[in-house]
């Protein structure tokens, strides 16, 4: 069994915020996929499942992440080497991904929850980047990570997310 978890805020005003890059690359990984989301909740996720994968979004705020990764992990038995966490970063150009198999927070609180959680850091992470530095500049950390995309960046999202969704499923073949 395998976990995808995607990291991002509940509520419709986060929706194309920076720091729901994880939610909205499972949303497009799913429709792209045609999957179906449950009709329920389950641990305190948005859940859905292909085959031997379960994919997640925890409904706690992206900071408390870790509970719902740790109660599915735990209630299925899931090794740390078979999760995949989707994640934004700043500190990478809009458009970049980088996946590592193990890895330190770096200041990104979901992960931090998440390795809380899991009391480890050894699972594999997949970040999504969103940096823009004149606009964070402007803005500061918080604010920029809670701000919705820029058009031009927008009218990329497509490319990018499909890009995503290929290593997705690369990482869980």
């Amino acid at each position: 069994m395998k976990l995808v978890v995607g990291l991002g805020n509940p509520g419709n005003q986060y929706n194309f915020t920076r720091h729901n890059f994880g939610f909205l690359a499972l949303d497009f990984y799913f429709k792209v996929r045609k999957i179906e989301w449950a009709a329920q909740p389950k641990f305190g996720a948005i859940w859905g499942r292909s085959g031997d994968t379960i994919f997640i979004k925890p409904q706690d705020f992206y900071n408390m992440s870790g509970k719902a990764v740790r109660e599915f992990v735990q209630y299925y038995k899931i090794a740390l080497d078979d999760i995949l966490v989707i994640c934004d970063n700043f500190d990478l150009v809009f458009g970049k991904m980088r996946y590592r198999s193990t890895g330190v927070a770096a200041g990104n609180n979901g992960l931090k929850s998440i390795t809380a959680e899991l009391k480890t850091d050894n699972y594999p992470r997949l970040r999504l980047g969103t940096g823009n530095d004149e606009l964070r500049k402007k803005m500061g950390d918080v604010d920029f990570v809670l701000s919705k995309f820029t058009p031009e960046e927008k009218a990329k999202l497509p490319e990018i997310l499909m890009q995503a969704a290929d290593k997705i499923d690369e990482i869980i073949a």
